[in-house]
């Protein structure tokens, strides 16, 4: 049984991705120091997993090395799966030095502990947004890296130059740079899924809140990008085809005959994109939630959010070409599977 190490294993898409591990028979340990989630996500995963997963967490910060080192002695980790690190972007704008902190050097801190260790194979939780704000759409991998438009996006990008430069520097390391696009939903059993702290940053724990009564309105920030109803376009994918995308991507780099061996050739760096090729408006996900739910939600539009970009979308063909990977669920799954999450949850894990 593979044993494998998840950072932020119990944030939103770390834990969706923990149980698509568990559910494949993988040995999981999650670090993470609950700055953003709870420790009662643990208890709602071991809910969704059979009886004998094998899962321990660990709480920890990847920025403490004594920790991380110990962490290695400890476990014979065949690879690393890296969620932990901040993501608002309006957040990384205000406060950068938290960002580049926390992300980058938190990063450093992991892959410097994995290398003393030996162990040379990662899935990196990366965005699209490393693209940068004059990429045209939609999105494909062997476009060059851009200007990011924010400290959330530019840590991104600094993460994957350092990931990158180890593989030139050592043949042994496997790398999967996995560019998401904007995940939404949640677990269907309604047990997991997104709960933001304060005022959600994303749109559709926003939506959800202000249908549950939670928020009054939604505030819909700009309303006169040039697209065609004047709101931004993304690629919306469901947590669940990210969390699948992540073990198709760890057993691409890591086949299972050639983990640990001693003098293996690794499979160097590699970027995949993690979306569904397809954009959809703000104002089109209010649509879809409102016909899927019946619920209506009011909003205000508001002045653009510093940071934001207008448009884009993925090319997937890489991914699907080459993990065997293509996003399953629809925008109505997604908004009703996040309808059902916060019915289930008004408070969240709270």
């Amino acid at each position: 049984m593979q044993s494998i190490l998840v950072t932020g294993g119990t944030g939103y898409i770390g834990s969706h991705t923990v149980v698509e591990l568990l559910k494949n028979g993988y040995k999981v340990v999650i670090l993470d120091n609950l700055c953003n989630s709870s420790p009662k996500v643990i208890e709602r995963i071991l809910k969704i997993s059979k009886p004998n997963d094998q899962l321990t967490f660990i709480e920890g910060d990847i920025r403490d090395t004594n920790k991380l080192d110990q962490l290695f002695k400890d476990h014979l980790f065949e690879g690393v799966i890296h969620f932990a690190g901040l993501k608002a972007v309006g957040q990384s704008v205000s406060n950068p030095l938290t960002y580049y902190d926390n992300n980058v050097y938190g990063s450093l801190c992991l892959i410097q502990a994995m290398h003393k260790a030996k162990v040379k194979t990662i899935v990196f939780s990366s965005s699209a947004t490393v693209y940068g704000e004059e990429a045209p759409v939609p999105y494909d991998e062997s476009m060059p890296m851009g200007k990011t438009t924010n400290p959330y996006g530019s840590s991104k990008a600094m993460i994957e130059k350092i990931l990158a430069d180890q593989c030139i520097a050592d043949s042994q390391w496997s790398v999967a740079q996995l560019r998401y696009f904007n995940p939404i939903g949640a677990h269907n059993s309604g047990l997991i899924g997104e709960d933001p702290k304060g005022i959600p940053n994303n749109l559709l724990p926003y939506i959800t809140q202000v249908a549950i009564g939670q928020l009054k309105e939604l505030s819909v920030f700009g309303g006169d990008y040039p697209t065609p109803d004047g709101t931004c376009i993304r690629d919306y994918i469901h947590v669940i085809d990210l969390a699948k995308g992540h073990l198709k991507a760890l057993n691409k780099i890591q086949p299972v005959e050639n983990y640990r061996q001693e003098h293996k050739q690794g499979t160097g760096e590699n970027i995949w994109n993690l979306g569904t090729g397809q954009g959809y408006s703000v104002l089109e996900v209010i649509t879809a939630f409102e016909k899927t739910t019946g619920v209506s939600i009011p909003y205000t539009k508001k002045p653009r959010r510093e940071g934001d970009l207008t448009a884009f979308w993925a090319d997937a063909n890489k991914a699907r070409e080459e993990l065997n990977w293509q996003a399953q669920l629809s925008l109505d799954e997604m908004v009703t599977d996040s309808w059902h999450w916060q019915k289930s949850n008004p408070r969240g894990y709270e």
